[in-house]
């Protein structure tokens, strides 16, 4: 569904996005991380064509971009950054106008199409109040709406649950879950890891441009070989346990053993209580933790002289393999965004989508760069 060989992006000097190749299969759940400033918006935006490469090829539908983005851009749904709206405009005429743009767009159909979209994101009930009256909740799901309305093959969405409570994320994470079961690739880019270790089976991570780990979620968080146990007894645990406990904390103890099956078995046949145990497994959190810097919203006091740098992040471990930052993945033939088309030519993003008055540039998108955000730029979030 995406595939991208080496993609590259400049903003001047500024190297945004080096050598990128993702790789996004039909009927992914694809969460796409990284810390802000590390290129997730920068990368979404040259997918959807509302921002040239420097170099290297992309593709989505397994049609070259943006080439072909009149045809692609009609069979994907996205919602980039933050949704845009004419806020003077009630949501259901944002919608009206979105659906008038595009292809396909019957007007006897219309009204119904949009009551569709807004009872999928929880609007059905929504007045005839201008959009700047919304919350940023309501801006939120109205947005995904708009991405809605043609029930897209191909759903892009950057920080879809931002501005929702609790209750809306749930329903958000559902909404994802059920588009996808009925055959729509989900790619989202996401800060919200536990919610994306709860919806997506696959995950890239980005670090200051590179893509440094691209596998299954199931895979990254196998078994590590150790178990946690707790225990009423721990102390007599412990002992019974002599060279294997590797961690213990109160009653809690990590024990390296490759079978807790066995584990268990050993410790009941001892007579001594076990309150639980589990095989320990990396959470999401520790692995992007563990793989990126910190984010370009963070200014740290500058190091003394002599201090010691802080080292770049790792290299890509994927499947137990060591792995090049940003590797090649196999897809097929693409044709490449050359570098001859200048960056800063105004992209057109697809003729389906009216763009918002309040769409702003993104943090990957630095001051000076070739790239303007306004009217030439049409609203991301509503494809």
């Amino acid at each position: 569904m995406i595939v991208t060989r080496s993609l590259t992006k400049r903003f001047g000097s500024f190297l945004a996005v080096d050598q990128v190749s993702l790789d996004v299969r039909e009927g992914d759940r694809y969460g796409f991380l990284g810390p802000n400033g590390s290129g997730k918006t920068t990368v979404i935006r040259m997918l959807l064509g509302l921002v040239y490469a420097s170099s290297g090829q992309i593709e989505v539908l397994g049609q070259p971009m943006p080439a072909s983005a009149a045809q692609v851009l009609a069979q994907v749904g996205s919602l980039v950054e933050g949704p845009a709206a004419y806020r003077h405009l009630s949501g259901r005429a944002n919608l009206a106008l979105i659906d008038a743009a595009g292809p396909a767009g019957g007007r006897r159909s219309r009204q119904a199409r949009i009551g569709e979209a807004l009872d999928r994101v929880g609007l059905a009930g929504i007045d005839n109040r201008a959009v700047a009256k919304y919350s940023l909740g309501m801006r939120q799901r109205l947005g995904l709406a708009a991405a809605l309305l043609r029930t897209p093959r191909l759903l892009i969405l950057d920080e879809p649950a931002n501005g929702l409570d609790p209750r809306g994320i749930r329903e958000m994470r559902d909404l994802m879950t059920a588009l996808n079961e009925a055959g729509t690739t989900i790619f989202l880019s996401s800060h919200q890891l536990s919610e994306v270790e709860q919806l997506c089976s696959r995950v890239g991570i980005i670090d200051r441009g590179r893509l440094i780990l691209q596998d299954d979620l199931a895979t990254l968080q196998a078994p590590t070989g150790r178990v946690v146990i707790r225990s009423s007894d721990p102390g007599r645990m412990a002992a019974a346990l002599d060279g294997q406990v590797q961690h213990r904390d109160g009653d809690l103890l990590i024990v390296a053993a490759p079978d807790p099956a066995a584990l268990n078995a050993r410790l009941v046949s001892a007579g001594i209580p076990v309150d639980e145990l589990r095989p320990e497994r990396r959470s999401l959190e520790d692995l992007v933790l563990s793989l990126t810097s910190a984010g370009a919203d963070r200014v740290d006091r500058p190091a003394e002289a002599g201090a010691e740098a802080r080292p770049p992040a790792r290299a890509v471990q994927s499947g137990g393999a060591d792995q090049s930052a940003g590797p090649v993945q196999p897809g097929r033939a693409g044709q490449p965004v050359g570098a001859d088309q200048p960056a800063g030519t105004d992209q057109p993003a697809g003729t389906d989508q009216p763009g918002g008055p309040d769409q702003k540039t993104g943090a990957d998108q630095k001051a000076g760069a070739d790239q303007k955000a306004g009217a030439d730029q049409k609203d991301g979030g509503s494809r």
